[in-house]
């Protein structure tokens, strides 16, 4: 069923304003991918403050063009999703990327991170980093291993001097 005039407005209005709010954006080309796989994506999205839209190309040509995003023109082949990331950079691409492993089917196409355009490759290796949370709690491991080390050597002389202790007493 074909889309009225107001629809199309609507959905580009929709676009722009997602546009405007997103840190990053993924496209991937769902081709072949089962509604099971969509909804799943759409669900692990939401999750992370995420989003994942589908709409039709032109639409979206129209929505980037109005917001001063170029893209090449090479991205939009097959049928095209949107994964929208609010706060976290990274996320749609750990996302869309995991469930592409998963499916075979869904296929990274490149992405956006604020006003940089992303190529497929480099796309796939964001989609392999870990996540904010999962780095910083590495950063804190490294520096608190060596305060613990510290702290332990400290506790092995005090331990050594009630030992001595202990036995002068006996």
């Amino acid at each position: 069923m074909a889309l009225t005039r107001e629809q199309k407005q609507d959905i580009i209005k929709d676009l722009k304003e997602k546009f405007g709010k997103q840190k990053s954006m993924v496209f991937v080309d769902f081709t072949g991918t089962k509604v099971k796989d969509i909804s799943e994506a759409r669900k692990e999205m939401k999750k992370s403050d995420c989003e994942f839209k589908i709409a039709k190309k032109t639409l979206m040509k129209v929505a980037l063009k109005e917001k001063k995003i170029d893209l090449p023109e090479e991205n939009f082949n097959g049928e095209i999703g949107i994964g929208f990331g609010f706060n976290d950079e990274v996320m749609p691409f750990k996302i869309l990327g995991s469930i592409a492993k998963k499916t075979n089917t869904l296929k990274l196409l490149g992405g956006l991170i604020g006003k940089n355009f992303i190529q497929k490759e480099e796309a796939q290796t964001i989609s392999d980093l870990p996540g904010r949370n999962e780095l910083l709690a590495k950063v804190v491991g490294s520096i608190s291993s060596p305060l613990n080390g510290l702290v332990n050597v400290l506790q092995g002389n005090l331990r050594g001097l009630i030992c001595v202790l202990s036995a002068i007493k006996k």
